[in-house]
């Protein structure tokens, strides 16, 4: 039995990703071990049919962290039998790296997104110019990978001569319940990061003008930031931060949304070129969404039809798609028989044989 390590850099609770992947591979012969960081609020993992290992630092934010993980990681590895080792991103890429190397191991890089082109990295020259030395020295060597959408394959190619295959993170499908009867006070969602470049500064504004409440499920570096718009705007009673829920639980809560929220901030390539979760999260839930018109999700949405694009994230135009969808019903149920439909081919069961494909061609 082949043996497979994945490494991350969060507490693994919320990270539905990585437990589709590491789960089919599991259930498909190989042995893996998915490996995160422990948090003094960790919750207790739930069962898996791979094993999970969680290391705990002394440090929680910032680069003394990350170099604590690294090195804890790194000294871990080690002692561990592999097959292979993939690191997940850029944050793990190095103690992955370096383990490979003295084990005699595979290496596999799986992409999640383009790291050195997200917002709160890009904004920062110093740290811009740290994680784009470590992509340069540890990518080249990582000829095995993977990642979400075509343009991360290209851009990876063009800068470092690699080429990845692509495995878009899917949802697995779920029955879903008929529509019932229409809820009395119908809520807007968003699931997801709560981090820079996700249109906060704008989308708490629009809330103004829009006769809807909404609600944010999970946490991240904006998350404080988004307290105090909502705070500064005067939308305690129209916007409501839950916080993180569990995978199980939100999908549980999805389907009840009558709109849901996909944006971004063209700071960075990562997000002008991103394919988040939660755009296929909302279209297995059946619920339409208001959709930045950046190109992967305007691949997609020309040939489903699941979301009202929009061509900026200003607070008007957030609020103008919004209100369409809430006022317009025949729309809304046109996009809501669209999701249903889709969510037939967007989703796990098709993606996992790009992934088993991979592993079974590669070790």
């Amino acid at each position: 039995m082949k043996k497979i390590i994945c490494t991350v850099t969060n507490d693994l609770t919320y990270d539905q990703r990585m437990q589709r992947i590491c789960g089919t591979l599991a259930d498909n012969g190989f042995e893996v071990i998915l490996t995160g960081r422990k948090l003094k609020d960790s919750k207790e993992l739930s069962s898996q049919p791979f094993q999970q290992k969680r290391i705990q630092c002394a440090f929680n934010s910032g680069f003394v962290f990350y170099a604590e993980y690294n090195l804890r990681l790194f000294l871990w590895l080690l002692f561990q039998k592999a097959d292979a080792i993939c690191a997940i991103d850029l944050d793990t890429i190095i103690p992955c790296l370096l383990a490979s190397y003295l084990k005699g191991c595979k290496r596999i890089y799986d992409a999640h997104e383009l790291f050195t082109e997200q917002k709160e990295i890009v904004t920062r020259p110093s740290v811009h110019k740290f994680w784009l030395s470590v992509e340069k020295f540890a990518v080249p060597k990582y000829r095995l990978g993977y990642t979400v959408n075509n343009f991360i394959v290209e851009e990876l190619n063009r800068r470092y001569g690699v080429n990845y295959a692509i495995v878009r993170n899917l949802p697995v499908l779920i029955t879903l319940a008929p529509a019932g009867r229409k809820q009395e006070q119908p809520f807007i969602i968003y699931q997801g990061a709560v981090n820079e470049g996700r249109s906060f500064e704008t989308l708490i504004p629009a809330m103004k003008m829009v006769n809807a409440k909404l609600i944010i499920f999970g946490k991240g570096n904006f998350f404080e930031q988004t307290k105090q718009l909502i705070k500064e705007n005067n939308l305690h009673d129209k916007v409501e931060l839950k916080g993180y829920v569990e995978p199980a639980a939100l999908r549980q809560l999805t389907p009840a949304a009558h709109i849901a929220i996909t944006i971004f901030e063209q700071t960075g390539l990562n997000q002008f070129y991103s394919l988040s979760n939660r755009f296929f999260d909302y279209i297995m839930a059946g619920v339409p969404q208001v959709c930045v018109n950046y190109p992967e999700y305007k691949l997609i949405n020309d040939q489903y039809n699941v979301a009202l694009m929009i061509g900026d994230t200003m607070s008007e135009t957030i609020a103008f798609a919004i209100n369409k969808l809430l006022d317009d019903a025949a729309l809304h149920e046109q996009l809501r028989n669209n999701c249903v439909k889709a969510r037939e081919q967007l989703n796990w069961g098709s993606e996992e044989k790009r992934l088993l494909a991979f592993y079974q061609d590669n070790l």
